[in-house]
Parts: C-alpha cells; sequence; structure tokens
C-alpha cells in the first residue's frame, strides 16, 4: 500500500485523484494547496486522508511513500527538490522544469538518491501511439513528418477549471513541451536522446511580450534531422479557435489525432479513441505500479532532458533578440523555496 501525497488541486491534480481512487494499493494520504479550506473541501470530495497547505510539512511526513506534484509550472524544480530532499518518490507534472539547468539538477538529485523520478508526458502514454511505436521500432514505418499544434484564447489567465489562477502558462516551456518532446520520441524510437543526437538544424520564431500578458504568445518551432526528417510546432495564445492535435506522417499513412474531440484520423478513415481525461488516468497509475514492481516509470526524469535542451536553444534565441528576463510564468531562478 502506497501513501500519495498530492500538490496542487487543480485540473491535473483532480485528473490525478480520480485515477487513484479505488486503486487497490493506494491511500490517498495528504493534499496539498495554498487555501486550507480550498484545499479540506478537495480532501473530503476525493477521498484524502489529510489537507494541508504547508508542503514541507506534507512531504516530510514519514509514512508518505510518494508525491504527486501538480502545482504552478514554474514551481515544478523547487517543489521536487524539497521532495527529493524528504527522501520521497515523484511524479512530475509536465514540464519537469522550465529551465534546462534545474531540470538537469533534479534528476541528477533524484538518481542520486535513488529516487524513481516520473514525469507526466501525456502524449507517450496514449495506446495508439503505443502501436505506431512498436512498428517503428520494428522498421516497418519510419516518421516523416510531425506536425502539432496548440492554439488557445489566453489573455485572461483562466485555466481549464474555469477559474482565474495566479499564474500563468508559458507557451515554450508548457504547451512545446508536449508538442516536440512527441516528435523526438517517435523519431528516436521511443528513445529521445537518440533523435536529439540527429538533429541538424532547430529553428524557431517566438513573439514579443505581449502589452496585456507580459508573455509571449505566439511560437513556431522547426526541427531538421540529418535524416530530412521534421518536427514542427506551431501554436497561439490568441487563438479563438481551440485546437490541440498532432499530424504523424510516416511513408505508409498518416495519423492525426485530435487531442480535444478524442478521434484519430488515418488513411482508413476516422475513429473515436480515449479521451485526454482517461489518457491521462494513465500516467499516476503507471507510477504507482512502477513503485509496486519496482520498475522504472514510462518516462522517467532523464527521458525529458532532450526536449528542455532544444527548447533552451529556442529561448536563448529569444533571449538574445529581446534580452534575457523574467516573464510572468518563467522566472529565471527555478530552485527558490516551494511556497505552499
Amino acid at each position: 500500500m502506497k501513501n500519495i501525497c498530492l500538490i496542487g488541486h487543480g485540473m491535473m491534480g483532480i485528473w490525478h485523484s480520480e485515477a487513484l481512487q479505488g486503486h487497490p494499493d493506494v491511500r490517498l494520504h495528504t493534499v496539498v494547496g495554498k487555501d486550507l479550506q480550498s484545499v479540506s473541501a478537495f480532501a473530503e470530495k476525493y477521498g484524502f486522508a489529510n489537507a494541508s497547505n504547508n508542503l514541507l510539512e506534507a512531504v516530510n511526513q514519514p509514512d508518505i511513500d510518494a508525491v504527486i506534484i501538480a502545482g504552478p509550472s514554474e514551481s515544478h524544480a523547487a517543489m521536487s527538490m524539497a521532495v527529493i530532499k524528504a527522501r520521497k518518490h515523484l511524479l512530475v507534472e509536465i514540464p519537469l522544469s522550465m529551465t534546462v539547468e534545474s531540470a538537469e539538477t533534479v534528476v541528477e538529485a533524484a538518481e542520486r538518491a535513488n529516487l524513481a523520478l516520473a514525469v507526466s508526458h501525456p502524449m507517450r502514454f496514449r495506446p495508439e501511439r503505443a502501436a505506431l511505436l512498436q512498428r517503428i521500432q520494428r522498421g516497418e514505418e519510419t516518421p516523416r513528418h510531425i506536425h502539432g499544434r496548440f492554439f488557445i484564447h489566453r489573455l485572461v489567465n483562466i485555466g481549464a477549471t474555469g477559474i482565474k489562477r495566479t499564474w500563468i502558462d508559458n507557451i515554450l516551456w508548457h504547451h512545446s513541451t508536449h508538442l516536440v518532446d512527441l516528435g523526438l520520441w517517435l523519431v528516436g524510437g521511443g528513445d529521445p536522446e537518440k533523435a536529439e543526437k540527429r538533429i541538424r538544424n532547430v529553428k524557431s520564431f517566438m513573439s514579443a511580450l505581449d502589452p496585456h500578458t507580459g508573455t509571449p504568445m505566439e511560437i513556431v518551432i522547426l526541427i531538421e534531422t540529418h535524416d530530412d526528417q521534421t518536427l514542427l510546432a506551431t501554436g497561439s495564445y490568441y487563438g479563438k479557435e481551440r485546437i490541440y492535435d498532432t499530424h504523424v506522417v510516416t511513408e505508409k499513412d498518416s495519423y492525426r489525432l485530435d487531442e480535444l474531440t478524442a478521434k484519430l484520423t488515418t488513411g482508413a478513415g476516422t475513429e473515436e479513441t480515449i479521451t485526454e481525461q482517461e489518457n491521462a488516468w494513465a500516467i499516476s497509475r503507471d507510477f504507482v505500479n512502477a513503485l509496486n514492481e519496482s520498475r522504472a516509470p514510462l518516462v522517467t526524469g532523464r527521458s525529458v532532458l532532450p526536449v528542455l535542451r532544444v527548447l533552451h536553444k529556442v529561448q536563448a534565441e529569444w533571449d538574445s533578440q529581446h534580452g534575457t528576463q523574467d516573464i510572468p510564468g518563467r522566472p529565471l531562478v527555478q530552485l527558490q523555496q516551494p511556497v505552499m
């Protein structure tokens, strides 16, 4: 029986809680958030035994076995280090961190402590992609072009729960992480580092700071490999039509997955697949099962470093044009003491 502590109770906190409710090997022990009243209400609704607004006290409870971090993106690295210091296994929501340097620090610290470090990269969990990956690994298909799109209207910082948040997304270090990682993972046949070594060129555009939000709102990333494969990620926070999909083209077929409608279109037609929420449930369940089976989780911390190194190049190009600076949702220092 694993005692689980959850940090954060937004949309992903809800989905992780739903996934582990009724799991025979899980006790939902403690949920942590800033406002004790709302955290207590969440604990009662989803079956946590305890609620807390003190992160360090919560994760250092001796009977906690593992921690799921679903707080604001810019807090992930600092929260991860606090959990590692408490010597607990951890599952971190995407992104692991918003600088490559702090991500490397987290990965190395977890490995030195012999702790499991899983990262929530949901696009690697989809069952239809598992079948495609197996064909790629067997040499039956080769990705030629992979295009991921994320368009949403986010001039006001309201998240998926419909509640106005005190923090803001980052189009490069949050949403582009999903899309670029998928491309590297498939091109590398399940090994993003292998794909990273084959990169010939990375080209990018990221807009200047929007005067209302203070963040870049548009992005294009184009990656070329030495094998003439292309990975493309595009997105905008100005988009009135919400779009979240990926299109994988091989020499034999194409696979366009609409994450929002849960529909997969191939050369054979369109079929329904599992929802984004159902897919997310697999992440926390894999984490718990990995701990029980003494194996590595499906997505390890080290396996996500290649995508963060690519994003680092894009950020460095933007910094050279606009100046290195703190922006809302992405402070330059990621390893400050966690607040909560």
